[in-house]
């Protein structure tokens, strides 16, 4: 057995879905918590410290999954924390409301659990933080970018940013002056295998450039996608 890399909070109310989640979760080394509906989620949540959360979208109780990534992302404590979320095969007005909110990567069931894990290893490589040769704090324009940290500031104050969006920004301040095409964006920051639509690349900057405002010297470059500064 491997020993034990991490926790999971799996947010699922189908138990066949989530123990096969659990299974394959469990095989790569890490150690699930599994919850049916939202309200037990947040309780896991806040209780076992996860790495990430997997997080259905269609849940029981009153509180489904969209609900519990804004009341996640609403939270200073869990504002950071990766949330991948599993959507129907139509629900793409769910994906885009979910990536709105912060969810860092979604899945559309039905789904390999080998893509699941392999996307989930993904979004903690990413959070793991950059290589160390490269420069701890970047700024561009009003924004400096803390890659040791994770964190984005404007005049000294620190602005949360889900994990997705702390490395879109990263990718951008690493290619500053650059006119970056969608798909570099997605293959850049997504990685190469990622199968999602360029319109989340669009969904991100709005999110981006909301949180960060004017300070963050984003443009778009019509034909192409965008540049920083």
């Amino acid at each position: 057995m491997q020993p034990d890399i991490g926790t999971i909070v799996v947010v699922e109310d189908d138990p066949n879905i989530a123990d096969l989640v659990d299974m394959y979760l469990r095989r790569e080394g890490f150690r699930v918590i599994q919850a049916g509906d939202g309200h037990t989620g947040l309780a896991a949540i806040g209780r076992d410290d996860p790495r990430l959360v997997i997080l259905d979208v269609g849940l029981p109780g009153g509180i489904d999954g969209l609900d519990v990534c804004r009341q996640l992302r609403s939270n200073p404590r869990t504002a950071s924390l990766p949330v991948l979320m599993l959507t129907a095969r139509d629900g793409e007005i769910d994906r885009v409301l979910g990536l709105e909110l912060g969810a860092d990567d979604y899945v559309t069931k039905p789904f390999s659990p080998r893509e699941l894990v392999a996307r989930v290893k993904a979004i903690l490589r990413r959070v793991d933080g950059p290589p160390k040769e490269t420069p701890a704090k970047r700024s561009v324009g009003g924004v400096e970018v803390d890659t040791a940290r994770r964190e984005a500031s404007v005049a000294g104050a620190v602005v949360p940013l889900a994990t997705r969006e702390f490395d879109l920004l990263q990718y951008l301040v690493e290619n500053a002056g650059i006119a970056l095409t969608r798909r570099q964006l997605l293959d850049g920051v997504w990685g190469a295998g990622w199968y999602g639509d360029e319109r989340t690349v669009d969904v991100h900057v709005r999110q981006l450039r909301k949180k960060l405002g004017d300070a963050l010297p984003l443009a778009t470059v019509w034909g192409v996608g965008y540049r920083l500064g």
